[in-house]
């Protein structure tokens, strides 16, 4: 929300299938758990890059996701909101605009379609996914900014700023359910950009560098990642918050980037230890 394009992954990208995203989170370590019994401890993490990737620094992105080996991206702000699709580090070869007042949000593939949720329009969007054509409208109430599907419920997993996760028909976008995110029992509000893992839902808490891993049952946080230092001072002037998480299908790798942010980065997640926040390069 508020007031996205991309990067050379070729090889690993092709030979993965589809993305599949969802989830929700809450509490932390020490919080109750099932039966009374102490939850597991929220995991600490911190971001360790694989590859650095350029990224269209006009891009005010809103959502990212790999799927059918490419990636996509929803790009926001009223006049300029667009949706593309390519392979990661190329220009995309397909590119769709939002007619103007739309502001773009969040997206998810879900096999040959994809949703496009709008900020306060008051609609979301249906695409082919090969054309990026548009399909249909259809009435969405609420603010929208992420979303994600969760293939094993068949269901879709949104956000709107605050701290509740709603679930949604996939067909029909009509709410089913909804889930409040919690770390050791305190609510983590501003959840934004999503992408459904599993059971799992990875979120990115605005307007901060920071992403929790959210039980999508239970709400609970089972991890936090800190995510800062990626952009450098000097560019840091001319960019917006990080926003944009996609996972890489059949690795255990992320693509993150952020609202015109010049470059983006192929991570891994891993133990927070010893400089929690602190971006680690193993190339």
């Amino acid at each position: 929300m508020r007031v996205a394009f991309v990067a050379p992954l070729a090889a690993l990208v092709l030979a993965a299938g589809a993305v599949t995203s969802c989830g929700a989170g809450g509490a932390g370590g020490g919080a109750p758990g099932v039966n009374g019994r102490a939850a597991a401890p929220v995991e600490r993490l911190r971001v360790e890059v694989v590859e650095t990737l350029p990224h269209d620094p006009d891009a005010f992105t809103q959502g990212l996701e790999m799927a059918h080996g490419r990636l996509y991206e929803s790009t926001g702000v009223s006049g300029r909101s667009a949706v593309g699709s390519g392979p990661p580090g190329a220009p995309p070869s397909r590119h769709e605009r939002l007619p103007a007042p739309l502001f773009g949000e969040g997206i998810t593939v879900m096999g040959p379609t994809l949703w496009q949720l709008t900020w306060r329009d008051g609609v979301a969007i249906e695409r082919d996914a090969r054309t990026l054509t548009e399909l249909r409208r259809v009435p969405y109430d609420g603010e929208g900014w992420g979303v994600c599907h969760q293939s094993r419920h068949d269901r879709l997993v949104t956000s709107d700023g605050s701290s509740r996760l709603v679930f949604r028909d996939p067909g029909t976008l009509r709410r089913t359910g909804s889930v409040v995110v919690t770390l050791d029992g305190r609510r983590v509000d501003r959840l934004n950009e999503l992408e459904c893992v599993g059971d799992l839902v990875y979120a990115n808490v605005w307007p901060t560098e920071r992403i929790v891993r959210i039980d999508a049952g239970s709400g609970r946080v089972t991890g936090e990642i800190a995510a800062s230092g990626l952009i450098g001072a000097a560019e840091r002037r001319r960019t917006d918050v990080l926003n944009g998480i996609a996972a890489i299908p059949g690795t255990d790798q992320f693509l993150l980037t952020g609202k015109w942010w010049p470059k983006m980065f192929r991570v891994r997640f891993v133990p927070a230890s010893p400089a929690p926040g602190t971006p680690r390069r193993t190339s």
